[in-house]
């Protein structure tokens, strides 16, 4: 049996997941709703020209999850409809309207702790499945670099010590992701998600849930770089709206963060993250890094073997045929092909239909979603207060960040 998804959200990563689907078997994209019924119709269309599913677009969430052909919700809207998205589909199901499987969620799971611990709980309540949408992880350079190294270098001489990853660009598509109150934040909230993630993800033991190396300590530090700049405030402002004024609001551009992990030996192992909105290059570039007593591995995502060359008479519209967040139409351009599924959203995809199927353990739920986000608030504190924290820090169910809240001055 075919597990028939519905997707809230019509956006970017909607648009990514939908292409990501043609490697997907047992499953078919079958509905869309979005605020935007033009851009829901547009993504519905997609699913169809890509014969995926006979995608439609509904008029309510509501009716989405009532619908018999609908299995599953995958929630992929902005930050700041997470709550009022989910509370319309355990609504629903409360009063008997909808028999889902599951319901998967975009990184982040929340804005704060408490919206995230909010998220857990609703669904448990109704009994939803749970899957926390991390598409780095399933990245297939991240998941077959990583099997090897554990397969054959720790096997041999121990296990690894350190991992690194970042996650850069030159900024988000639309304007609620520059708005700290919106998006929770920054570029930490919106990327470290990915890279926190991903290095505790290497550390830890194929096989062996994330929870078996303890987070001790989180240091991190937030600055805004290039946006807070007066030139590219007034871009940005042209760009994205009235709304996004970085000289009054900004929010940070970069943000690093230094993880201590106890290995279940009782050893140490480092996870250093970093992830910017201030990258100068061809555009988006994910990166890892693990390293042990007697090997390493390593992957660029611009590294990816093959590029192209446009001389100066080569003209044309800006775009995004080559490569995610690019930034230039000339000279020498890498190229990613078939971006979903170097980025990780097609094994994703695939792992989460299995899962709501029962012929998976899932490998991220919303308990995973919840323990990011106290990640991610750490290091929020911790830059705030310019030290190290143990982890978790007293009271991080209550904390939001001063960028969150509209406060901070880089």
């Amino acid at each position: 049996m075919a597990l028939r998804v519905g997707f809230v959200g019509s956006g970017f990563n909607t648009r990514f997941h939908i292409q990501g689907w043609r490697g997907v078997r047992e499953s078919a994209v079958c509905g869309i709703w979005s605020p935007n019924a033009v851009r829901a119709s547009e993504a519905a269309t997609l699913a169809r020209q890509l014969d995926v599913g006979h995608a439609r677009r509904f008029k309510s969430i509501a009716e989405m999850v009532a619908d018999s052909e609908i299995d599953a919700i995958w929630l992929c809207g902005p930050n700041h409809t997470r709550i009022e998205n989910l509370e319309e589909i355990v609504d629903t199901i409360a009063r008997g309207r909808g028999t889902l499987k599951g319901v998967a969620c975009e990184k982040p799971l929340a804005r704060n702790v408490a919206e995230a611990i909010k998220m857990r709980d609703m669904a448990k309540k109704v009994g939803l499945k749970t899957g926390y949408l991390e598409n780095q992880l399933f990245a297939p350079h991240v998941e077959t670099g990583k099997n090897l190294i554990w397969a054959r270098g720790v096997a041999t001489t121990g296990r690894p010590y350190l991992a690194r990853a970042a996650e850069e660009h030159s900024g988000p598509h639309s304007p609620w992701f520059w708005q700290g109150k919106m998006q929770g934040g920054g570029v930490l909230n919106d990327m470290m998600c990915h890279s926190a993630l991903v290095v505790r993800y290497l550390l830890t033991q194929p096989g062996q849930p994330l929870s078996t190396l303890k987070i001790k300590r989180i240091t991190s530090h937030i600055a805004s770089l290039k946006w807070s700049r007066p030139a590219y405030a007034k871009k940005l402002k042209s760009a994205m709206g009235s709304e996004v004024d970085y000289l009054k609001a900004p929010t940070e551009d970069f943000a690093s963060m230094n993880i201590e992990f106890e290995t279940p030996e009782g050893g140490i192992a480092i996870g250093e993250a970093t992830t910017s909105w201030s990258y100068v290059g061809a555009g988006l570039r994910l990166s890892a890094e693990l390293l042990g007593p007697e090997y390493s591995m390593k992957w660029n995502s611009l590294d990816s073997g093959l590029q192209l060359f446009f001389s100066r008479e080569v003209t044309g519209k800006a775009g995004e045929d080559l490569v995610e967040k690019q930034n230039a139409e000339q000279g020498v351009m890498p190229v990613v092909p078939e971006e979903y599924g170097a980025y990780g959203y097609t094994n994703e995809d695939r792992h989460f239909v299995r899962v709501f199927l029962g012929k998976e353990k899932p490998l991220l739920t919303w308990d995973d979603g919840v323990e990011v986000v106290k990640m991610l608030m750490t290091a929020y504190q911790s830059a705030e207060q310019g030290k190290t924290l143990a982890y978790p820090p007293k009271g991080i169910e209550k904390y939001i960040p001063k960028v969150a809240e509209g406060t901070w001055k880089p």
